[in-house]
């Protein structure tokens, strides 16, 4: 994975406001927000459910 530093973030930004303009730009933050919010509550979900299949009653793990 690319190693994006302080000088490529700012370019990012840069861009994306070009782009998106002033108006339009919080409300895409406040989207990818939201959908980041969603995405790490359902995994932590599917990990919660793969870690009770994976355990017994003694703790011990059923591998």
């Amino acid at each position: 994975m690319a190693n994006v530093g302080m000088p490529g973030l700012i370019v990012i930004l840069i861009l994306a406001l070009i782009i998106f303009g002033p108006n339009k730009l919080p409300e895409l933050g406040k989207a990818v927000g939201k959908t980041l919010r969603e995405f790490k509550l359902s995994t932590k979900g599917v990990m919660d459910d793969d870690e009770g299949e994976n355990t017994s009653g003694d703790g011990k793990s059923n591998k």
